[in-house]
């Protein structure tokens, strides 16, 4: 919309930029914390796979029968699945660092998945590495787990691919607000 009338002589226009600048820390704020809600987003869909799995073993647990899930024959977990179960609860510190822009939480939220989401992650790397370098090196054989005909170490190895990378960026945005936030905290007293 132009202004009616006529102009100072000696302005084109644009001498507001100055003002209208917003703070980068602000603009590094907004962006990553739309990135961190998608890569938690991301957390609770693999989370609900994850329950998938562990399933059968919980209802065994609580000694419930079902037959349908009994006859897909799912392997028994390892304890690293359900520590990594654990690793979700940090979306809750997350999403109130999110809201109150919480240095305090957002840390809390980094050590939490470092903890409970990249470490477990990396155990089972090492865990299925035997079989799925067999099934890369060796034809097919009978010493590697089949899971429906699909070697199970490679089926894990694609949950914790995706698993990195989400836990991975995660950190990379959380440890960005962190330093946003930090730094407006500084810009503030300086004022």
């Amino acid at each position: 919309m132009s202004s009616k009338g006529p102009t100072v002589a000696g302005s084109d226009g644009s001498d507001f930029s100055h003002r209208q600048k917003v703070a980068d820390h602000y603009k590094i704020s907004v962006q990553n914390k739309s990135r961190l809600k998608y890569c938690i987003l991301f957390h609770y869909l693999l989370f609900f796979l994850m329950v998938a799995k562990l399933c059968p073993d919980v209802l065994d647990k609580l000694d419930i029968f079902v037959l349908e899930i009994e006859e897909l024959e799912i392997p028994k977990p390892l304890l690293w699945e359900y520590l990594w179960c654990l690793s979700l609860p940090a979306s809750i510190y997350a999403l109130r660092a999110i809201k109150h822009n919480s240095v305090q939480n957002i840390s809390l939220y980094i050590k939490w998945i470092i903890a409970l989401g990249i470490l477990p992650v990396v155990y089972a790397f090492f865990t299925y590495l035997p079989d799925v370098y067999t099934f890369i090196t060796e034809s097919p054989n009978e010493s590697i787990q089949l899971w429906l005909n699909f070697p199970y170490g490679i089926l894990w190895y694609i949950f914790i691919a995706l698993a990195i990378q989400i836990h991975g960026f995660s950190i990379h945005f959380a440890l960005n607000l962190k330093t946003a936030w930090t730094a407006r905290g500084t810009a503030q007293k300086k004022k």
